[in-house]
């Protein structure tokens, strides 16, 4: 068994998929309309075959006070795996992406907290 697709609601999948591919750097998988929204995967350019993330719409009822109650306790929805989150922090804040969380060394992790643009943190962590 293993981990094929996970998600994240997202606001605005439009704006979900420039971010998540113009400054996060995935890359689109599927694109495929459904009514008023889509199946829309990314996925990591250096695994295309590899676990997908899905930008799902955040129409739920039960999804807006899941998110607000993650975001004011500074939880993060996901989290992302990087070679060097220094690197990645100074890069994206070059972009103008907002971190709740600038980089923090615990022990044999180093993260750092993004805000997503779409309602969410994600977390990029730095193992070893």
């Amino acid at each position: 068994m293993r981990i094929h697709l996970s998600s994240v609601f997202v606001d605005d999948q439009e704006k979900a998929l420039r971010f998540y591919t113009d400054m996060l750097g995935f890359v689109t998988k599927h694109d495929v309309p459904m009514g008023t929204d889509r199946w829309l995967t990314v996925v990591s350019p250096e695994d295309p075959d590899g676990t997908q993330l899905l930008l799902e719409p955040s129409g739920h009822p039960a999804v807006r006070p899941y998110k607000e109650a993650l975001v004011a306790d500074g939880i993060p929805a996901t989290a992302f795996a990087v070679d060097d989150v220094r690197a990645e922090f100074d890069r994206l804040r070059g972009l103008g992406v907002r971190f709740t969380q600038e980089p923090v060394e615990m022990g044999p992790v180093t993260t750092a907290v993004l805000d997503d643009t779409c309602g969410n943190l994600i977390q990029i962590s730095q193992y070893g």
